[in-house]
């Protein structure tokens, strides 16, 4: 095989490279044969060279040209050739050009592959999932993987000028089972016993705060055992950031900076600093979520001193409860049919409203089945309050607090769907939400769990509240959230033993269970810990957004379904007996 490696790549060649005699290597993209003179589109990474074989210009490479089929891998020798002025092609960045060839050699023939590789191929995700590798060579996919390189050499290299440290940390640790499930791996060497995947790094990071490095950072793989959905995987990506002495607006100032890079550099985009903030509080009344998408306005209205003396029973009650009466005004929805309210109160229903009002403002008048149980000034309070115009039709639900909003902030999402209110053009938004309870409370455990982790602060003014109304105390934390998705999060950790420890007893792990699980940390703890905070970044997400995808598993090169398998490989699978044995494993088919 007479094999001529390249002299360029497939998206290189321009109007000043005409004359010069080429060697180029890919894969065939597409054959037309237009009676004699055939036409090979030739694809790399870096984009597509027509190639043309003609028979008068050399009958031996034109033969072989005869043989070339999609996905044969192939190298061409010959002379770039400007194109007439009427087959320029605008669209490609060769498409002044052509490579008329002299030679060619088939460096790989290829079976006629499973579906089309190219980017609007209408192949199911699980077949592509099968053939990845496959999957992998549509231009679409290799952009987000090349996005995700650049991005990564732009976060190491910000962190690098920052006086950050890259520090690694251990892929088998201890299980500390807190939240969701660890994925276990049997030691052959100590019978009986596990080692766990990090769901993140977070004690080490802790406790290399204790040690010194008082900047760290680390782009690391994590893992957890949990159910999977379009933008989460069991094992996922995190850039890990921990920082000594300081407070959360050091973190913000750090995390900002960096975000001003990435959106400059990604999509040349000036971010505004600094980026604007709510509380989890805040974040809840306005937008029914503690990741709102801020694209698009659509605020919710909480109506509580609308009808707190009102004779309408149904809104008194829960408003006397302490529940919540809150409400949005769809704009230019007053024509919506029956039907159309009817699919919008099922849709509440599945977040577990149990029912949805509606009032429609049509020629300065209110009409709703409800209207006549309001008093004129609540009617009018009620238009002022939500901002409603002639033409709109205002949405409320009732019920508990955060449960209401959270319903109302779905059903803020789905009407901003409906009426296509978030623009393709619609400029990125950023927010931080601050002040998160530090607990939520699980009713069917009957406990509180760390709405984070463990490790987070409370809120200095709120130690005392830990043993005594543990529900109202707030965290020291802090989620970066972009286009209603939580990018990143963190918090101020705990440092001193004495309140880790009283954070334990307000999750409810004993003394003995929190030294099992946490005893190395407590015991660092007691050496001089500083003052210490950070944050991670949901690598994959990040990507994901910055590429304009709607699924994490189109930014990594190897995802796994939704069920948690590779299609590819066929993992997970069964192993052998003689290796059960050897890890001391039984496995037992109920």
């Amino acid at each position: 095989m007479n094999f001529k490696r390249r002299t360029h790549t497939c998206g290189e060649l321009k109007i000043n490279n005409v004359g010069e005699t080429v060697v180029l290597n890919g894969w065939v993209d597409r054959r037309r044969d237009l009676g004699g003179v055939i036409f090979i589109g030739l694809r790399d990474r870096y984009g597509i060279t027509q190639v043309i074989f003609e028979p008068e210009h050399n009958s031996e490479a034109h033969l072989l040209g005869k043989q070339l089929r999609n996905e044969f891998v192939i190298a061409v020798e010959g002379k770039v050739s400007k194109r007439p002025e009427d087959q320029i092609n605008k669209n490609m960045i060769t498409g002044e050009i052509d490579v008329i060839v002299d030679s060619v050699v088939i460096l790989n023939e290829a079976e006629t592959p499973p579906f089309a590789v190219k980017d609007n191929t209408d192949a199911f995700e699980d077949l592509r999932l099968k053939y990845r590798y496959l999957d992998l060579r549509r231009p679409k996919l290799q952009k987000n993987i090349l996005l995700r390189h650049k991005m990564y050499q732009l976060v190491r290299k910000y962190f690098d000028e920052n006086n950050f440290v890259e520090i690694e940390t251990p892929f088998l640790m201890k299980s500390t089972p807190e939240g969701a499930r660890d994925y276990l791996v049997p030691s052959r060497l100590h019978k009986g016993k596990f080692y766990a995947l990090p769901q993140s790094p977070q004690t080490y990071k802790q406790l290399l705060m204790v040690a010194g490095f008082d900047r760290y950072f680390q782009i690391v793989k994590c893992f957890r055992d949990e159910d999977l959905r379009a933008d989460r995987q069991p094992e996922f990506t995190q850039i890990d950031v921990e920082m000594s002495f300081i407070e959360k607006e050091n973190v913000f100032e750090v995390v900002e900076e960096l975000m001003k890079n990435l959106f400059k550099e990604i999509w040349d985009i000036e971010l505004s600093l600094p980026i604007p903030m709510l509380s989890f509080d805040e974040a809840m009344e306005k937008y029914g979520s503690d990741k709102p998408d801020l694209r698009f306005d659509l605020e919710l209205k909480t109506l509580n001193d609308v009808f707190k003396n009102s004779e309408f029973k149904v809104f008194k009650d829960i408003i006397d409860n302490a529940g919540i009466v809150t409400a949005i005004a769809a704009p230019g929805c007053a024509d919506y049919s029956r039907n159309q309210i009817d699919k919008l109160t099922a849709f509440v229903k599945k977040y577990g409203a149990k029912g949805l009002v509606w009032l429609k403002l049509t020629d300065g008048e209110i009409n709703s089945p409800v209207a006549k149980f309001l008093s004129d000034d609540e009617k009018q309070n009620l238009v002022e309050k939500t901002n409603a115009e002639n033409g709109d039709l205002i949405l409320i639900l009732a019920g508990s607090r955060l449960k209401t909003l959270e319903q109302m902030g779905a059903l803020r999402l789905e009407m901003a769907n409906r009426l296509e209110l978030i623009k393709p053009d619609a400029e990125p938004k950023l927010l931080w939400v601050t002040d998160f309870p530090l607990f939520e409370w699980d009713e069917e455990t009957k406990r509180f769990y760390a709405m984070h982790h463990p490790f987070t602060s409370p809120r200095l003014e709120d130690i005392d509240l830990l043993d005594k109304e543990p529900g109202k105390v707030k965290a020291r934390a802090y989620d970066l959230v972009l286009n209603g998705n939580e990018i990143a999060g963190g918090s101020i950790r705990i440092h001193n033993a004495e309140l880790q420890a009283k954070m334990f007893k307000a999750l409810g792990i004993s003394k003995e269970e929190a030294e099992t699980k946490f005893g190395f940390l407590m015991t660092a703890f007691k050496y001089g810990a500083p003052p210490h905070g950070g944050i991670a970044f949901g690598f994959d997400r990040m990507v994901m957004l910055f590429a304009g995808e709607t699924s994490i598993r189109d930014t990594i090169a190897f995802p796994k379904t939704t069920s948690a398998l590779s299609l590819m490989d066929n993992s997970p699978s069964e192993v052998s007996e003689e290796q059960l044995k050897e890890l001391h494993i039984k496995i037992e088919v109920n």
